[in-house]
C-alpha cells in the first residue's frame, strides 16, 4: 500500500493570527476526510482481500510446479537430446551423452586407473591419479563458468571409488560403487515393469506435449505404444543385466585389469549403442509427432 503523502497537507502555522484559524478550518479538516478515511478504506481492505483470495491459487498451483519440475528433470537427462518422431543424427547422439567433454570426463577416470595399475600394480598412485583428472575437469568448468553437475557427479563417483579401495587395500574394491549403482538401476527397471508402468514410457511421455487433460502419459492407452516402449525398457533391463553378469565374476575372482578393461567397454560405447537403438524403436510409434501409432 503506498504511504500517505504527508506534503499535501498545508502546515499549521505557529502564529495566532485571524488568517491562520481559516486555514486549518478550510484545508486540515477537509483534507483529513476526504483523503486519510478513503485511504484506509479503499486501499487497506482490498490488500487484504487479494492476499486472501491469492492464497487459494497458489496452492492450486503446487502439483503444477512438481509436474513442470519432473518434466524438466527429464528434459536434462541424455535421453532428452533424442526427441521422439524426430530422425536420428550424431550431433544428438553426441549430446545424449555429454558431448566431447562428457565423454572425456566419463571415460579418462577409468582409463587412468587401467593404464597406471597395468604399469605399476600399485594401489595408491591407480586409485589418486583418475581423482586428479577428475579435479581437473571441475577447475576446467569453473573456469569457464560451466555447469559443474557432470563433473561433480564424476567426480564423486572417483572419490567413492578411490576410497573404497585405500581403506579396503583392494583394487576391486575400486568398482563396488560401479556395480551397486548397476544393481539398484537394474531392479529400479523391473519394478517399473511390474507395476505396468514401463521407465522408458514415462521418460518419453514427459517429452512429449500434455494431452487435453494435462497428462504427459497417454501413450498407456495405445496398444502399440505400451508394447515398444515396454521392450525398449527391456533393452535397459538387458544392459544393466549383462554388466552385473560379466562384472561381478571378474570382481569376486579380482581380475582387476580385466574388469577395468571390460568396464570401459560396456560403459559409454554400449549406453550410447542402446540409447540409439531406443531412439528408432520410439520413432516407430510417435514418427512427426503422429498420435497414431504405426507399429
Amino acid at each position: 500500500m503506498p504511504e500517505h503523502d504527508d506534503t499535501t497537507r498545508p502546515p499549521s502555522g505557529p502564529s495566532g493570527d485571524a488568517h491562520d484559524a481559516p486555514v486549518g478550518r478550510e484545508q486540515d479538516a477537509p483534507v483529513g476526510r476526504e483523503q486519510d478515511a478513503p485511504v484506509g478504506r479503499e486501499q487497506a481492505a482490498p490488500v487484504g482481500r487479494e492476499e486472501v483470495a491469492s492464497a487459494p491459487a497458489e496452492s492450486a498451483e503446487e502439483p503444477l510446479s512438481l509436474n513442470a519440475q519432473l518434466r524438466e528433470a527429464v528434459r536434462n537427462a541424455g535421453i532428452a537430446q533424442v526427441a521422439p518422431g524426430e530422425a536420428p543424427s550424431g550431433r544428438a547422439l553426441l549430446t545424449a551423452v555429454g558431448g566431447v567433454r562428457g565423454l572425456a570426463e566419463s571415460v579418462l577416470p577409468g582409463l587412468a586407473f587401467l593404464v597406471v595399475y597395468a604399469v605399476t600394480k600399485e594401489l595408491v598412485p591407480s586409485v589418486v591419479i583418475p581423482v586428479v583428472v577428475g579435479l581437473v575437469f571441475v577447475v576446467l568448468r569453473l573456469v569457464q563458468r560451466q555447469s559443474l553437475a557432470m563433473s561433480f557427479a564424476g567426480i564423486l563417483g572417483v572419490a567413492v571409488s578411490a576410497g573404497l579401495a585405500l581403506i579396503t587395500g583392494r583394487a576391486e574394491s575400486n568398482f563396488i560403487p560401479g556395480i551397486v549403482i548397476n544393481s539398484v538401476w537394474l531392479v529400479g527397471l523391473l519394478v517399473t515393469l511390474a507395476v505396468r508402468w514401463p521407465l522408458i514410457g514415462v521418460v518419453v511421455g514427459f517429452l512429449l506435449p500434455p494431452d487435453e487433460d494435462g497428462s504427459h502419459q497417454d501413450w498407456r492407452a495405445d496398444p502399440a505404444k505400451r508394447r515398444t516402449l515396454t521392450v525398449a525398457t527391456w533393452l535397459w533391463v538387458g544392459l544393466f543385466a549383462l554388466r552385473l553378469a560379466v562384472e561381478v565374476p571378474l570382481w569376486l575372482a579380482g581380475q582387476v585389469e580385466v574388469l577395468a578393461a571390460v568396464k570401459l567397454v560396456l560403459g559409454v560405447p554400449l549406453y550410447a549403442g542402446l540409447l540409439w537403438v531406443t531412439w528408432l524403436l520410439v520413432r516407430t510409434v510417435f514418427r512427426n509427432g503422429s498420435d497414431t501409432a504405426t507399429v
